[in-house]
Order: C-alpha cells, then sequence, then structure tokens
C-alpha cells in the first residue's frame, strides 16, 4: 500500500514530536524505540521507514526542539517589539519551568543528553544553537554601559541562554517549591540586567500597566 507524501510525513511529524516529548522526560537512555512508537501510536516498521536508528530520530527531535524555541522568539519579536523579552523572560521562567517536563524547552531538558551523544548530533545541535544566539542577539538593545564593547549582542544572548536554561534546570531539580520560585526570580531578575537598563525599564513599564 502507497502512502501519499502528506501521510508520510504527517507519520514523520508525529514521531518527531513524540520522541522529543519521551526523551524530555525519560533521557536518551530511558527512551527506546519501543517507547517512542508507542508515544507516536506507529508501527516499528513506520519508525524505520523515516529514521534509521534512535540516536537520529533524538538529533531531529533536538533540532525541532531548538528551532521550535528560535520561531517562538522569533514571533514573540514580531508582536511585542518593545516589551519582548520581558515577557519571554516571564513565560520561561513561569509556564516553561512548572509544565510538564515533557512539554518543557528542549535547551534543558536536551543539552546533557547532546553532550553525550556522536559528533553529528553535537554538530547539528551547535549549528541550530548558533542560529538561536543569532534570532536572540537581534533582538536586544545596545547595552551603553560603560566598559561594554560594541556588537556585543551576541555575547549577551549566549550568556541570557545559558543563564534561563541553566535556571530552568535548578528550579526543576529542587523540591522546595518556595525555593524554585527564588531561583526563578533572580535568574530573571539577572537575566533583564543583563540586557541593560532599557530592557529593566521595559520590565518596570510592564509591570505598572497590571
Amino acid at each position: 500500500m502507497r502512502y501519499s507524501p502528506e501521510h508520510k510525513q504527517e507519520t514523520k511529524s508525529k514521531i518527531v514530536a513524540a520522541a522529543g516529548r519521551v526523551f524530555r522526560k525519560e533521557g536518551y537512555g530511558g527512551g527506546g524505540i519501543e517507547a517512542l512508537t508507542k508515544a507516536a501510536g506507529v508501527t516499528n516498521g513506520a519508525f524505520y521507514g523515516h529514521f534509521k536508528s534512535k540516536s537520529e530520530a533524538f538529533r531531529t527531535a533536538v533540532l525541532s526542539g531548538l528551532e521550535e524555541l528560535r520561531q517562538g522568539i522569533a514571533a514573540l519579536k514580531g508582536s511585542e517589539q518593545t516589551n519582548w523579552l520581558t515577557t519571554f523572560v516571564g513565560f520561561y521562567l513561569g509556564y516553561k519551568r512548572t509544565c510538564d517536563l515533557g512539554e518543557s524547552c528542549a535547551l534543558p531538558s536536551l543539552s546533557t543528553d547532546v553532550m553525550r551523544a556522536d559528533d553529528d548530533t553535537r554538530a547539528a545541535y551547535t549549528a541550530e544553537l548558533k542560529r538561536l544566539v543569532e534570532e536572540v542577539a537581534a533582538g536586544l538593545p545596545e547595552n551603553d554601559a560603560p566598559g561594554t564593547p560594541a556588537g556585543s549582542q551576541k555575547d549577551q544572548a549566549i550568556v541570557l541562554l545559558a543563564m534561563l536554561s541553566g535556571g530552568v534546570t535548578l528550579a526543576r531539580a529542587v523540591s522546595d517549591p518556595e525555593l524554585s520560585d527564588r531561583i526563578a526570580h533572580l535568574v530573571g531578575q539577572a537575566a533583564l540586567r543583563l540586557a541593560g537598563p532599557k530592557a529593566l525599564d521595559g520590565a518596570r513599564s510592564s509591570s505598572a500597566d497590571h
């Protein structure tokens, strides 16, 4: 039986989405082929019709997750040109910190497994992370603080993503909800300070409006 290109793409998308959820919750070592196919509602044959191995499915899921983050940031920048960063930081350290692990951001949830992955996966991750950094950097204001080098938005973007990802990791790992909230609050404030006075002014204005 021949399937249409649309059906094949739909099946692949289901597998990638399911793989992303399974690997986020169980880690690479905890998510086998059977778990992936069960979560996607497909057969082993359907899985191997799209991916040669579990590692290839993992690589695709990681790249899909990072692309989803990048596109989300791009959309937010387009709809909230002034306060997009404040909104993003609040969402990332709020909902994305407390949602089910299977729906969490790929950056904190999958990066540790990428460290142990094959060279092809790490290379693909590196390329996609660079695109993510570029997207964030393009939306950051120039930091006119004394001693700040010109064109440092890319460096700020790298630190910003590392802070948010690390903050979410710590906040998710602790068992004390109050400590988790405190970590998120402190990291959020530091992230906005990193982006410069204009970002903090935007955060204050946004708070005053509510």
